[in-house]
């Protein structure tokens, strides 16, 4: 038996993932340097996808991503200030808008894939469902259906929408801009405590069985933290970059799980399904901004047929309306958490003849 093998091999382990974040850091340092659009964020998710194409490195463990999540949640929840709260009286309209939306995306995209890819209503449904990947994946396992093209599909849509739609926004003049520095950020005792806040609310949601627990914790509980005035300011910027390389890479990082020849036998389709739910997306996004009296660029991220975490801190990183942006994601998540299962009950899975 050799000595300290174990320790050598979980030393081993943990010096390859610090070389994966330290990847994802080059992708957003160089986007950053190019003054693109939310640079650490985009670029650390493709320089991780190309790299996990070229090489598969292995995946963060467990505690890496809790902690993003706990973190991504507490940065979101910062922005519900009450100024904020007042606002989000004007999202009701919006809201309606958006289910409307969410239904005429996965009709048109689950028909492009049904009738030019010939799939099943089944996958064709799935792999057009806006968003909520984990929710969509547990539900198609239950189902049988084939959860490597809903994946290839879901993640080539989110994976584009991060890289590319912020300069889309820039370059057609939708986007809001640089980001304006915070006002303000909390100290290391206020930090710890909200962080902790969210970690025991989130632990509390994963006893209930709660989708996205850790994340939907940390969000609701610095939510009430700053909405009721008892905490002002952000995470510090150090930590703010940090959160958004790590869920960079974990983003980047899911298409190693996928078979290179699946990947490009699926690659066309993809596109295709991605320009569908796009189109529709934006163009409900139009009246809905107008409705809530928001930057359309908010109403494109908003409305953006991707997940929650990556499209909210996505507008946070651009210095969008981090609240309706949020707000719109988690009533879209909750809203094809509960429906698809009840739709899929009505459809079979036999291809067309």
């Amino acid at each position: 038996m050799k000595p300290f093998g174990y320790p050598t091999t979980r030393l081993t382990l943990l010096s390859r993932e610090v070389l994966v974040i330290a990847l994802a850091a080059a992708g957003g340092g160089a986007f950053a340097l190019l003054g693109m659009p939310a640079a650490w964020l985009s670029g650390s998710m493709l320089l991780s996808a190309v790299v996990a194409l070229l090489r598969p490195l292995p995946s963060l463990r467990r505690p890496w991503f809790d902690a993003t999540m706990v973190l991504s949640g507490t940065i979101l929840g910062s922005a519900a200030t009450p100024e904020a709260l007042t606002a989000a009286a004007r999202y009701p309209a919006s809201l309606l808008v958006l289910l409307v939306g969410v239904a005429v995306i996965m009709a048109a995209t689950g028909a492009y894939l049904r009738h030019v890819a010939r799939w099943p209503w089944i996958d064709a449904l799935l792999a057009a469902a806006p968003g909520a990947l984990s929710t969509v994946l547990a539900v198609a396992q239950a189902k049988g259906a084939n959860i490597g093209r809903i994946s290839v599909v879901q993640l080539f849509r989110l994976l584009v929408l991060v890289a590319l739609l912020p300069s889309v926004m820039q370059l057609s003049g939708a986007s809001a801009g640089t980001p304006a520095p915070p006002v303000e950020t909390v100290d290391a005792a206020t930090m710890l405590g909200v962080t902790m806040a969210g970690l025991a609310l989130g632990l509390v949601f994963e006893r209930l069985g709660l989708a996205a627990p850790l994340m939907f914790g940390a969000t609701f509980a610095s939510s009430f933290l700053h909405g009721t005035g008892l905490v002002e300011g952000s995470l510090p910027m150090p930590i703010q970059i940090a959160v958004q390389v790590l869920l960079g890479s974990t983003m980047g990082g899911r298409i190693a799980h996928i078979p290179r020849e699946e990947l490009k036998g699926l690659f066309p389709l993809a596109i295709g399904g991605f320009a569908v739910s796009i189109g529709v997306a934006f163009l409900f996004a139009w009246p809905a901004a107008w409705l809530a009296d928001v930057s359309y660029a908010s109403g494109m991220a908003a409305f953006a047929p991707g997940g929650l975490e990556a499209m909210a801190m996505l507008a946070f990183a651009m210095g969008l309306d981090t609240l309706y942006v949020g707000a719109h994601h988690l009533v879209r998540f909750v809203a094809i958490g509960l429906a698809m299962p009840l739709i899929l009950t009505r459809v079979k899975g036999e291809p067309p003849r």
